[in-house]
């Protein structure tokens, strides 16, 4: 049987599922797409980035309706696109069939949540064992995850991330030769890059009270954009009440895509 990626699409743009076939079929595509990218890649504007959306398929399609669907804009999604909302299969399901259909047109980095200790605590393990009776889908996305990439570049200017930056990682070039492929660790680059934040009360770097990854301030963002070349950092991962955040003089953004986060939380995105 032949896999129907744009029927695919068109379902889950209809708010249904993909069976379980077709999904890990979806998995293993986009599992030989994603080992052929870099850790980081560099991509050309415009591009309309998107911050967590965390499972809110309903607000994922209205981003589509508002922004317009691939591949008639680029889009580049900064991560935690499963867990905490009630919808992470269908959520992560169009992302990956998208990517998959139009590979130049949408760009999927990781984020914390795409991992495999974090989504069997916040929902998305649950949710598959609900949808597809076992834990098949669950494990056939958590491998695509262990390939996506750790970070983008935007006309050699803007570097995108998920969390943050890294005590380990002064110059980019650094991140091109890191062993991105497996789950994220406890500590070292990679669990830096998914978990750090900013914070205007330190300059340098400290200790996460999230227990992963470390706080960052306006001298290690200078520092960084300066020994890189670059003028911006634009990352996700924080809750932003009004869906946007920035910081450092205009050096630093977060941006967050999940209106009403946890159908309770009362923000914009």
């Amino acid at each position: 049987m032949k896999l129907d990626i744009d029927a695919c699409i068109e379902r889950l743009y209809a708010g249904h599922a993909l069976s379980e076939w077709e999904v890990t079929k979806v998995c293993e595509l986009l599992q030989e797409l994603l080992c052929d990218e870099p850790n980081v890649v560099s991509i050309p504007a415009p591009v309309t980035v998107v911050g967590d959306v965390h499972g809110q398929f309903h607000d994922l399609v209205e981003i589509f309706a508002i922004g317009g669907r691939v591949p008639s804009t680029n889009y580049l999604f900064l991560g935690d696109y499963v867990d905490r909302g009630q919808h992470s299969v269908e959520t992560i399901s169009l992302l990956a069939c998208l990517k998959l259909r139009h590979k130049a047109r949408i760009h999927l980095l990781r984020g914390n949540h795409e991992s495999r200790n974090i989504t069997r605590t916040y929902g998305f393990y649950a949710e598959c064992h609900a949808k597809y009776g076992s834990a098949c889908v669950w494990r056939a996305f958590t491998d695509v995850f262990d390939c996506l990439a750790l970070a983008v570049i935007i006309d050699d200017s803007i570097f995108c991330v998920h969390g943050g930056l890294s005590p380990s990682i002064t110059h980019v070039d650094q991140l091109r030769v890191l062993d991105r492929f497996g789950e994220i660790p406890h500590e070292g680059a990679v669990a830096d890059l998914v978990w750090s934040d900013p914070d205007g009360d330190v300059t340098g770097f400290a200790r996460s009270q999230r227990g992963a990854g470390y706080t960052f301030g306006a001298r290690v963002v200078d520092r960084f954009l300066h020994t890189n070349g670059m003028a911006h950092i634009l990352r996700a991962h924080q809750l932003c009440m009004e869906g946007f955040l920035v910081l450092f003089n205009d050096r630093l953004s977060t941006v967050w895509s999940a209106p009403n986060y946890c159908y309770r939380c009362g923000n914009v995105a």
